[in-house]
């Protein structure tokens, strides 16, 4: 089950509510950026887990607004799939690994461009998140949502924190 089926599942938790809800209540928690979901598969995941019985229709609105509620079945399969998600841990896949990986394929002046750029892109969403966390509380949405921005932000920072000193190695040529 992907994250954007838990959170559905999730969201669903504190009452019915129709896709378009559910969406706005993920973009406002910010899900698109710490648990990458996108958006348009919301409303197929809803009709799929209806489909599988984790989902009742409760209401078939006027402009095509279904509204949804989860079933037994779903509240299990949520509990399920969310104490797995505390229990294991699974590695980060970033493609800048890859990059990392070869570092010593490229020419020291385009490297250290190239972490340059990255630091600067590090820094904006640094500033992005931390933009993000403000604006979260202007909404009032939860406070534990809070916590997944913070995350997201430390993530960013050790990475930011680990290209500056990179940087530095190279220019000595420390690296690769």
């Amino acid at each position: 089950m992907s994250s954007t089926r838990v959170l559905i599942l999730g969201t669903l938790l504190d009452g019915p509510l129709h896709g378009y809800e559910v969406r706005r209540r993920l973009e406002l928690w910010g899900a698109g950026y710490w648990a990458n979901v996108a958006y348009g598969s919301i409303y197929h995941g809803l009709a799929k887990m209806a489909g599988e019985g984790l989902l009742a229709v409760v209401e078939q609105g006027q402009g095509g607004k279904t509204v949804y509620e989860v079933t037994d079945e779903g509240r299990e399969e949520f509990r399920r799939q969310l104490l797995g998600y505390w229990w294991e841990i699974k590695p980060i896949v970033d493609p800048f690994q890859v990059a990392l990986t070869f570092i010593d394929r490229l020419p020291t002046p385009d490297l250290v461009n190239a972490m340059k750029a990255r630091l600067e892109q590090l820094r904006a969403a640094v500033s992005s998140t931390e933009r993000a966390l403000e604006a979260k509380l202007a909404f009032d949405a939860p406070r534990h949502i809070d916590e997944c921005i913070r995350l997201a932000n430390a993530q960013l920072r050790s990475q930011l924190e680990w290209v500056e000193g990179a940087i530095v190695r190279v220019e000595n040529g420390e690296l690769p």
